[in-house]
């Protein structure tokens, strides 16, 4: 089976939502993106762009590298 990762890193990006008990609306405003795109994000079904990564990242307080940090290569 070929690997995803776009929904490796979805499901990445989903537990560490969770784990700050954040919603995707709080995370979509902290990170000026909208909902329905961090949903697709976590479901693996859009290819984010570098500037969605940094926004998601400055919202969470984690550099770009730690946002990876257990996405399988």
């Amino acid at each position: 089976m070929e690997y995803d990762v776009l929904r490796d890193f979805g499901i990445h990006l989903k537990n560490i939502r969770k784990e700050r008990k954040l919603s995707q609306e709080k995370l979509a405003e902290l990170s000026s993106l909208d909902r329905t795109y961090i949903s697709s994000v976590e479901r693996g079904e859009r290819n984010i762009s570098l500037k969605g990564l940094f926004s998601i990242s400055q919202a969470l307080e984690l550099t770009l590298s730690d946002l990876f940090v257990g996405v399988k290569p």
